[in-house]
């Protein structure tokens, strides 16, 4: 089965908790993009919105750390309520920010770019407890998913079910009621959605025809 993880990146920063609330019955985690302005061409938010989302719900925090220092703010992330980090392979690193992360007690995950090889995340499928497939340029939303990641995800999902590795395959990119049945095809696990959840008139149906959608292209494949 796959989870849908809500992006806050599409939803009004103005009221952030409100957004969260309109999904929270649809969905158990909740995606949180954090753009650091130098790994990514943008600026989002850190711990301090983590730690006031944190006072309105329980819900799973899965905080994609877009940055190039990610290890200087795990310890923060996770003081404020984060329950897994994921970095990006290609800052470098990689077994040291994810050991970092599980000492902390957070969820750890590897995230690749969408040109990023398959090979640059393969030593460390074992090292990582989800591994997120990038299929758009990370630093803005609205992006339309780019189906040549498919075999990348594919091939990642193959691995880690040969290797009997327990890792989510999440991805995040352009996923709607279009894409969902596609990746979870592929294998993926968490389905990150971002405008074609919060920019929906209603966010809450919008989560649940996109894992409608997804159960549908399992059935059909």
């Amino acid at each position: 089965m796959f989870r849908i993880a809500p992006s806050l990146l599409s939803a009004d920063f103005g009221n952030l908790a409100e957004a969260v609330g309109q999904v929270a019955s649809e969905t158990d985690w909740v995606h949180v993009d954090v753009m650091d302005a130098h790994f990514v061409p943008n600026l989002t938010i850190g711990p301090p919105v983590v730690e006031s989302l944190r006072k309105h719900t329980g819900l799973f925090f899965d905080c994609h750390l877009m940055m190039a220092s990610p290890g200087d703010y795990l310890q923060a992330f996770r003081q404020a309520g984060a329950d897994g980090c994921t970095v990006h392979v290609e800052v470098g690193d990689t077994s040291e920010l994810l050991a970092q992360a599980r000492s902390l007690g957070l969820r750890a995950g590897l995230a690749l770019n969408p040109e990023t090889p398959y090979e640059a995340v393969e030593p460390f499928l074992d090292q990582a407890d989800l591994i997120l497939c990038m299929t758009v340029h990370p630093g803005f939303g609205g992006q339309s998913f780019m189906e040549e990641v498919v075999p990348k995800m594919a091939r990642i999902r193959t691995e880690l079910d040969r290797r009997g590795l327990s890792a989510e395959l999440e991805v995040d990119g352009g996923i709607d009621e279009q894409t969902a049945p596609v990746v979870v095809r592929a294998g993926a696990s968490v389905l990150v959605a971002g405008s074609a959840v919060f920019c929906m008139h209603r966010p809450w149906e919008a989560v649940r025809r996109i894992r409608e959608a997804g159960m549908a292209g399992l059935s059909a494949g």
